[in-house]
């Protein structure tokens, strides 16, 4: 699935309205994998509820499921999305 750059402008707006400090994406959309059918993104900045209502809001938005991941605290996983990804804030 390949994302349009009018679609990753959307997300770090809607990101940015809900806090967001940093936004990675990662999995299958950077590695534009044909098999992908969701977004990727990890998160820095929003806090508690407001995670899941962004995704939503960003699933209303795409017409796509999105999954969203905080980058905190870090672990492997967020290292390696961190390393991988493709940050967008």
């Amino acid at each position: 699935m390949k994302i349009a750059s009018e679609h990753i402008d959307m997300i770090v707006a809607i990101g940015k309205r809900y806090g967001a400090t940093r936004l990675i994406l990662f999995g299958g959309v950077v590695a534009r994998s044909e098999n992908t059918r969701d977004v990727d993104l990890a998160c820095d900045g929003i806090q508690g509820w407001k995670l899941y209502e962004f995704a939503a809001r960003l699933e209303e938005e795409l017409h796509n499921p999105v999954d969203v991941v905080p980058l905190s605290p870090p672990s492997r996983f967020t290292k390696y999305i961190e390393k991988k990804g493709k940050a967008l804030i």
